[in-house]
């Protein structure tokens, strides 16, 4: 099988479609499954075939597939693999867009507001940062409100809880 866009699901009688993308099953009868590159990587992916195999359904799983079904098949399991492939993709895309904004918001970030930031996620007071970096309190507080600004969150407990869930401690 092999790319011809991204986002698509479902590969049934050959054409996988999602919006305007295409997949294309290129599982032939000698078990050449076709091959895509790392940066190909599709999850999400039920490929459905008449002509598969353990090694050709193993690399296709390898390759980022959901599932790989063989003809034949039961409509309804069919049914639900499909949903349970759209569950998936919706949920790896939503975990995708918050890294993208989070990794944006790290970005917009100062030096200092870097250093202000993992202070304040450490618990230590404003004037403890002042002294430690060698600033005043009062450059502490606006580093910090910064910080808060740029990160979209209105305390340190909620700057912690978000930065831990991005990966970030």
């Amino acid at each position: 099988w092999e790319s011809a866009g991204s986002g698509a699901l479902l590969a049934v009688d050959g054409t996988l479609e999602q919006h305007h993308e295409t997949f294309r099953d290129r599982v032939h009868r000698d078990g050449d499954a076709g091959h895509l590159g790392a940066d190909h990587r599709r999850e999400g992916a039920v490929i459905e075939t008449g002509h598969g195999d353990v090694p050709t359904a193993v690399a296709a799983v390898k390759q980022g597939a959901f599932d790989f079904v063989e003809k034949p098949f039961a409509d309804n399991a069919l049914v639900d693999r499909v949903e349970q492939a759209l569950m998936r993709s919706a949920q790896a895309i939503t975990t995708r867009r918050h890294d993208v904004r989070m990794a944006k918001r790290l970005d917009e970030l100062t030096e200092r507001e870097r250093e202000v930031m993992h202070l304040v996620v450490e618990g230590r007071p404003n004037k403890l940062i002042a002294d430690e970096l060698n600033i005043s309190v009062r450059t502490v507080e606006v580093h910090r409100a910064r910080v808060f600004e740029k990160m979209d969150v209105k305390s340190a407990v909620e700057l912690t809880n978000v930065l831990r869930v991005a990966g970030q401690l």
